[in-house]
């Protein structure tokens, strides 16, 4: 499993419109293969920071699969015009997970 990793500043007083913007965002990326999940995160002091991570079984899913797609273009019109700045993804592989009991 690889876990895309953003960090996402969004343009002042729009976090609303990008959290709407987002719920209609999260239809495109459903349906395509090697998706596991999707978590938006809002910090809880400042409205305009997020963190996103989306679950993919392997980086070409994401690199080749989503990224090359017409979801994606659909993708980038709902969601990119709200980032200031343009964040940097990242991917990681989960290598251990702790829970408590």
């Amino acid at each position: 499993m690889i876990i895309e990793h953003v960090h996402l500043k969004i343009k002042p007083d729009q976090s609303q419109a990008f959290e709407a913007a987002f719920k209609q965002a999260k239809e495109l990326i459903y349906p395509m293969q090697g998706l596991n999940a999707v978590q938006l995160i809002k910090h809880i002091e400042d409205d305009q920071r997020y963190i996103l991570l989306i679950f993919w079984d392997k980086l070409e899913d994401h690199t080749e699969g989503f990224r090359k797609s017409e979801a994606y273009q659909e993708w980038k019109a709902l969601l990119h015009h709200f980032y200031d700045p343009m964040p940097q993804v990242e991917y990681y592989q989960p290598c251990m997970f702790l829970k408590k009991k």
